[in-house]
Parts: structure tokens; sequence; C-alpha cells
């Protein structure tokens, strides 16, 4: 059990991070918004409803799918595009899928590849591009639930307004929707585009996403 932890302490130490932040959201948010239902005269709501309802879910959902975004743009560009210096790039001259050689797949598999690396045709080509579409399919699952969600509590303060409710399609087309998607969007590149940046002047000793402290700002896809 301790080399199990051990073995996946960063995956499960981010897993902790996140149910702690989800739950401390929840608690939080619901604070918040039986304040603002006591002053509007309403009755105040359980945490149960709360995190069942609209207004919660799309908090969650619109923070969710611009993250997915963000891995599966950068998962994809990376393949092509370059920043010389920085721990986040291929080398200059490097970019593309690469050859079948220097990705271990066909003939030059090893014997513990994966199965589907070993089985050849659609499904080593489907693999081979496995987690960006999952970080797309992801993106795409959390932004159709963010759109629903988000609808959801745009036509209740429509009704609370007396004001008529609108469709999802209809929904699409107001501004609120896409001032939440671009709001969380916007900071996403914002991080991405830093990170790759600050990466070829900056350095934390021992982290893979920093160069050795004493490499130089043009080298390039090195980590220590």
């Amino acid at each position: 059990m301790r080399r199990f932890f051990s073995q996946n302490s960063l995956s499960l130490a981010f897993g902790a991070i996140f149910l702690a932040t989800l739950v401390a959201q929840a608690l939080s948010g619901v604070a918040d918004f039986n304040h603002q239902r006591v002053a509007d005269g309403l009755q105040q709501v359980s945490l149960l409803r709360y995190v069942t309802s609209a207004t919660f879910g799309v908090d969650v959902m619109e923070n969710w799918q611009s993250e997915y975004l963000q891995f599966f743009l950068y998962i994809f560009g990376t393949v092509y595009l370059i920043q010389l210096g920085s721990t986040e790039s291929k080398k200059p001259g490097e970019t593309g899928t690469e050859t079948d050689e220097e990705q271990k797949v066909g003939k030059y598999a090893l014997k513990d590849s994966p199965a589907w690396v070993h089985a050849g045709g659609w499904r080593t080509s489907l693999y081979s591009r496995s987690l960006g579409l999952l970080m797309g399919a992801l993106f795409l699952l959390t932004w159709a639930a963010s759109s629903v969600s988000g609808w959801a509590a745009f036509n209740t303060d429509q009704l609370m307004s007396h004001e008529d409710p609108t469709t999802w399609l209809g929904y699409l087309g107001q501004g609120d929707f896409w001032s939440r998607t671009f709001q969380n969007w916007q900071s996403e590149m914002l991080a991405v585009g830093s990170m790759a940046i600050f990466s070829v002047y900056l350095r934390q000793r021992g982290s893979p996403e920093s160069k050795p402290v004493g490499a130089p700002h043009a080298a390039t896809g090195q980590s220590g």
C-alpha cells in the first residue's frame, strides 16, 4: 500500500486537493447564495439543493471545460509549434508527428509497449492520438454541460425578474453565455503562454517542468 501511494503520489495529491477545493467551493457558494436570497427576501436553501442546482453546476462546468480546452489545444499545438528555450517545447527542427522509430511503433515497438501499439492499423493510429482526442471529447462534454446549466440558471433569473425564459439555442446567442466562456478561456491561454515563456528564463530546481538550473536560456526541451 505504501508503495502504491508513493508511486502515485502526484495524482493522488492533486485528486485530494481537487476534492477539498470542490467541497470548499460548495460550502462558500451556498453561504453566498443564501446571503443573496435573504437580501431578496427569499428562503434559504440546503447544501444538497444548492450543489444540485444550475447555479452551482454552471460555476463548476465553466471552469472544467476551459481546463480541458487548454490541454486539448496544448497537446496538439506542441506537435507543430516551437518556443525556443522552453521546457514545454520540442527542439527546433523536430516538429511534426515524428518517425515510427522515434515513437516506438510498428516494427520498433517494445516488448512491453501497450497492446494497441502492437495491434497495428486503426487501433495503433487511434491510440497514437488518444490523449488529445480524450481531452477534446472532455472539453466538448463539459462545454455542453456548461451551456445547459448556464441556460437553466439564466432562465431562473429571467423568471425571477418576471421576464420570459429563452430556449437553449437562444441562450447560446446571449452575452451571458459568451462572457462566462471567454472569461475562462482567456485565463487558460494566459497561463499556458506564461508557462511556456517563463520556463525559458526561470528555473525551479528538481522540477521536470523546469530546465536544469545551469542550462542555457536557449536550451529547448530539457527538464531537470
